[in-house]
Protein backbone atom coordinates (compact mmCIF):
# COMPACT_ATOMS: atom_id res chain seq x y z
CA UNK A 1 0.00 0.00 0.00
CA UNK A 2 1.70 2.97 -1.01
CA UNK A 3 1.66 6.82 0.97
CA UNK A 4 -1.23 8.08 -1.23
CA UNK A 5 -3.35 5.06 -0.03
CA UNK A 6 -2.77 5.15 3.79
CA UNK A 7 -1.93 9.12 3.82
CA UNK A 8 -0.75 10.05 7.40
CA UNK A 9 -1.76 6.71 9.20
CA UNK A 10 1.95 5.16 9.37
CA UNK A 11 3.70 8.74 10.24
CA UNK A 12 6.49 8.44 12.69
CA UNK A 13 7.95 11.06 15.19
CA UNK A 14 10.87 10.99 12.95
CA UNK A 15 9.48 12.37 10.05
CA UNK A 16 7.78 15.06 11.91
CA UNK A 17 11.40 15.77 13.92
CA UNK A 18 12.78 15.79 9.99
CA UNK A 19 10.26 18.14 8.47
CA UNK A 20 11.02 20.34 12.23
CA UNK A 21 14.18 20.51 10.87
CA UNK A 22 13.90 20.83 7.46
CA UNK A 23 11.78 23.86 8.57
CA UNK A 24 14.64 25.44 9.99
CA UNK A 25 16.17 26.38 6.57
CA UNK A 26 12.79 28.09 4.99
CA UNK A 27 13.78 31.34 4.08
CA UNK A 28 17.66 30.70 3.19
CA UNK A 29 17.48 30.55 -0.44
CA UNK A 30 20.96 30.17 -2.10
CA UNK A 31 22.92 29.31 1.22
CA UNK A 32 24.51 26.18 2.05
CA UNK A 33 22.40 23.71 3.68
CA UNK A 34 25.05 21.66 5.99
CA UNK A 35 22.93 18.67 7.94
CA UNK A 36 26.12 17.23 10.72
CA UNK A 37 26.10 14.13 12.75
CA UNK A 38 22.73 12.09 11.70
CA UNK A 39 20.66 10.79 8.99
CA UNK A 40 17.91 13.05 10.31
CA UNK A 41 19.89 16.41 9.49
CA UNK A 42 21.03 15.82 6.28
CA UNK A 43 17.05 14.55 5.34
CA UNK A 44 16.15 17.90 6.82
CA UNK A 45 18.14 19.82 4.36
CA UNK A 46 17.62 17.67 1.06
CA UNK A 47 13.46 17.74 1.83
CA UNK A 48 13.58 20.93 2.65
CA UNK A 49 15.12 21.97 -1.05
CA UNK A 50 13.32 19.08 -2.70
CA UNK A 51 10.00 20.84 -1.34
CA UNK A 52 9.78 24.53 -0.25
CA UNK A 53 13.28 25.55 -0.58
CA UNK A 54 14.54 25.09 -4.16
CA UNK A 55 17.55 27.22 -4.02
CA UNK A 56 19.21 25.87 -1.26
CA UNK A 57 22.98 24.29 -1.79
CA UNK A 58 23.50 21.08 -1.03
CA UNK A 59 26.16 18.83 -1.18
CA UNK A 60 26.91 14.86 -1.03
CA UNK A 61 28.74 14.74 2.44
CA UNK A 62 31.87 15.00 1.22
CA UNK A 63 33.27 17.46 -1.46
CA UNK A 64 30.62 18.00 -4.30
CA UNK A 65 27.78 20.96 -4.86
CA UNK A 66 24.25 18.48 -5.79
CA UNK A 67 22.32 19.77 -8.74
CA UNK A 68 19.45 17.23 -7.87
CA UNK A 69 18.53 15.95 -4.11
CA UNK A 70 19.65 11.94 -4.32
CA UNK A 71 18.51 9.46 -1.68
CA UNK A 72 20.77 9.17 1.32
CA UNK A 73 23.71 7.22 0.27
CA UNK A 74 23.35 7.98 -3.41
CA UNK A 75 25.43 9.66 -5.57
CA UNK A 76 23.77 12.88 -7.15
CA UNK A 77 23.31 12.19 -10.72
CA UNK A 78 24.03 16.18 -11.58
CA UNK A 79 26.97 17.66 -9.65
CA UNK A 80 26.54 21.82 -10.10
CA UNK A 81 30.24 22.21 -8.70
CA UNK A 82 33.51 21.50 -6.51
CA UNK A 83 33.62 22.27 -2.80
CA UNK A 84 36.79 21.67 -1.00
CA UNK A 85 37.20 21.79 2.82
CA UNK A 86 39.04 25.59 2.10
CA UNK A 87 35.72 26.63 0.44
CA UNK A 88 33.59 25.03 3.49
CA UNK A 89 35.43 27.30 5.29
CA UNK A 90 34.67 30.48 3.41
CA UNK A 91 31.27 30.22 3.24
CA UNK A 92 31.06 29.58 7.25
CA UNK A 93 33.45 32.86 7.51
CA UNK A 94 31.11 34.72 5.05
CA UNK A 95 27.71 33.68 6.89
CA UNK A 96 26.60 31.71 3.25
CA UNK A 97 26.33 28.22 5.39
CA UNK A 98 23.53 27.38 7.91
CA UNK A 99 24.75 24.62 9.76
CA UNK A 100 22.84 21.89 11.78
CA UNK A 101 24.89 20.38 14.33
CA UNK A 102 24.73 18.31 17.10
CA UNK A 103 25.42 19.05 20.88
CA UNK A 104 26.01 16.97 24.50
CA UNK A 105 24.85 19.55 26.08
CA UNK A 106 23.25 22.30 25.35
CA UNK A 107 22.39 25.63 28.28
CA UNK A 108 19.37 28.08 28.31
CA UNK A 109 21.18 30.64 25.82
CA UNK A 110 22.58 27.68 22.68
CA UNK A 111 26.17 27.35 24.59
CA UNK A 112 26.80 24.01 23.74
CA UNK A 113 29.05 21.45 24.33
CA UNK A 114 30.80 18.69 22.06
CA UNK A 115 34.57 18.34 24.34
CA UNK A 116 34.23 16.68 27.42
CA UNK A 117 31.61 15.98 30.49
CA UNK A 118 33.13 17.17 33.74
CA UNK A 119 35.78 19.65 34.82
CA UNK A 120 37.73 19.87 31.97
CA UNK A 121 41.15 19.50 33.26
CA UNK A 122 39.95 16.00 34.04
CA UNK A 123 37.03 14.97 32.93
CA UNK A 124 34.76 12.12 33.09
CA UNK A 125 34.36 11.46 28.94
CA UNK A 126 36.19 13.20 26.27
CA UNK A 127 34.14 13.62 23.66
CA UNK A 128 35.16 15.32 20.03
CA UNK A 129 36.76 18.43 21.25
CA UNK A 130 35.32 21.92 19.92
CA UNK A 131 35.25 21.10 15.87
CA UNK A 132 34.09 23.82 13.85
CA UNK A 133 31.74 24.91 16.31
CA UNK A 134 33.26 28.34 17.37
CA UNK A 135 33.13 29.14 13.51
CA UNK A 136 29.57 28.24 12.75
CA UNK A 137 28.15 29.73 15.90
CA UNK A 138 30.16 32.84 15.72
CA UNK A 139 29.75 33.43 11.65
CA UNK A 140 26.46 31.72 10.25
CA UNK A 141 23.27 30.61 10.93
CA UNK A 142 23.31 27.40 13.29
CA UNK A 143 20.61 25.03 14.31
CA UNK A 144 20.36 22.01 16.46
CA UNK A 145 19.62 18.30 16.52
CA UNK A 146 19.07 16.58 19.66
CA UNK A 147 17.45 13.27 19.12
CA UNK A 148 17.46 12.77 23.17
CA UNK A 149 15.95 15.63 24.87
CA UNK A 150 16.70 15.12 28.64
CA UNK A 151 17.84 17.01 31.38
CA UNK A 152 21.47 15.35 31.10
CA UNK A 153 21.62 17.61 27.52
CA UNK A 154 19.54 20.71 28.42
CA UNK A 155 21.78 21.81 31.36
CA UNK A 156 21.59 24.62 33.55
CA UNK A 157 25.97 25.00 32.46
CA UNK A 158 27.54 23.48 29.83
CA UNK A 159 30.89 21.85 30.87
CA UNK A 160 33.06 23.28 28.17
CA UNK A 161 31.63 25.52 25.74
CA UNK A 162 32.27 24.14 22.39
CA UNK A 163 29.45 26.04 19.96
CA UNK A 164 29.06 29.52 21.76
CA UNK A 165 25.21 31.06 22.76
CA UNK A 166 23.33 34.09 22.44
CA UNK A 167 25.24 35.76 25.96
CA UNK A 168 28.51 34.88 24.27
CA UNK A 169 28.34 36.41 20.62
CA UNK A 170 26.80 33.61 18.52
CA UNK A 171 25.82 35.45 15.26
CA UNK A 172 22.61 34.03 14.91
CA UNK A 173 20.63 30.67 16.21
CA UNK A 174 17.73 29.58 14.65
CA UNK A 175 16.11 26.62 15.81
CA UNK A 176 17.01 23.39 18.31
CA UNK A 177 14.78 20.40 17.06
CA UNK A 178 14.64 17.48 19.39
CA UNK A 179 12.18 14.28 19.64
CA UNK A 180 10.22 16.43 21.51
CA UNK A 181 9.98 19.60 20.52
CA UNK A 182 10.96 22.49 18.43
CA UNK A 183 12.70 25.50 20.51
CA UNK A 184 14.49 28.90 19.93
CA UNK A 185 16.12 31.92 21.19
CA UNK A 186 12.89 34.10 21.18
CA UNK A 187 13.14 34.36 24.79
CA UNK A 188 13.32 37.37 27.42
CA UNK A 189 17.20 37.82 27.34
CA UNK A 190 18.17 35.82 24.39
CA UNK A 191 17.06 32.29 26.29
CA UNK A 192 15.55 29.54 25.27
CA UNK A 193 11.42 29.17 24.36
CA UNK A 194 9.49 26.77 23.33
CA UNK A 195 8.10 26.91 20.02
CA UNK A 196 5.92 23.70 19.71
CA UNK A 197 5.57 20.22 21.22
CA UNK A 198 5.67 17.06 18.90
CA UNK A 199 2.43 15.50 17.86
CA UNK A 200 2.19 13.15 21.61
CA UNK A 201 4.09 15.34 23.69
CA UNK A 202 2.30 16.94 26.33
CA UNK A 203 4.04 20.58 27.57
CA UNK A 204 4.81 19.23 30.83
CA UNK A 205 6.82 16.65 29.29
CA UNK A 206 9.17 18.67 27.61
CA UNK A 207 9.25 20.81 30.97
CA UNK A 208 10.55 17.77 32.89
CA UNK A 209 13.25 16.63 30.48
CA UNK A 210 14.82 20.06 30.36
CA UNK A 211 17.23 21.30 32.76
CA UNK A 212 16.64 24.86 33.27
CA UNK A 213 13.31 27.15 33.14
CA UNK A 214 12.24 27.47 29.85
CA UNK A 215 10.37 30.49 28.60
CA UNK A 216 6.35 28.59 27.66
CA UNK A 217 3.84 31.13 25.45
CA UNK A 218 0.48 31.17 26.49
CA UNK A 219 -0.30 28.70 23.62
CA UNK A 220 2.08 26.28 22.38
CA UNK A 221 0.92 24.85 19.39
CA UNK A 222 1.59 21.69 17.66
CA UNK A 223 4.98 21.13 15.54
CA UNK A 224 3.71 20.77 11.72
CA UNK A 225 3.35 17.61 9.95
CA UNK A 226 4.21 16.97 6.67
CA UNK A 227 1.85 16.84 3.84
CA UNK A 228 1.31 13.92 1.63
CA UNK A 229 4.08 15.06 -1.03
CA UNK A 230 6.82 15.88 1.76
CA UNK A 231 5.86 12.25 3.05
CA UNK A 232 6.46 11.20 -0.39
CA UNK A 233 9.67 12.88 -1.61
CA UNK A 234 10.79 11.74 2.45
CA UNK A 235 10.11 8.34 1.62
CA UNK A 236 12.15 8.35 -2.07
CA UNK A 237 15.08 10.59 0.16
CA UNK A 238 15.46 7.92 2.18
CA UNK A 239 14.16 4.58 0.57
CA UNK A 240 15.50 2.39 3.89
CA UNK A 241 13.97 4.33 6.84
CA UNK A 242 17.58 5.18 7.85
CA UNK A 243 15.61 7.97 10.22
CA UNK A 244 13.54 5.27 12.32
CA UNK A 245 16.99 4.07 13.57
CA UNK A 246 17.64 8.09 14.81
CA UNK A 247 13.96 8.50 16.58
CA UNK A 248 12.04 6.00 18.51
Amino acid sequence: MSRTDMGKADMSRAEVCVLACAEAFRGDGEILAAGVGGAITVLGARLARATFEPDLLTHDGGCLLTGDVPPLGRAPAVVEGWLPFRDHLWLVLNGRRHAMLGASQIDRYGNTNISAIGDWARPKAQLLGVRGAPGNTRCGPTSYWIPRHSPRVFVERVDVVSGIGVDRGACELRRVVTNLAVLDFGGVGGTMRLVSAHPGVSVDEVVAATGFALEIPAVVPVTRTPTDEELRALDRLDPERTRDKEVA
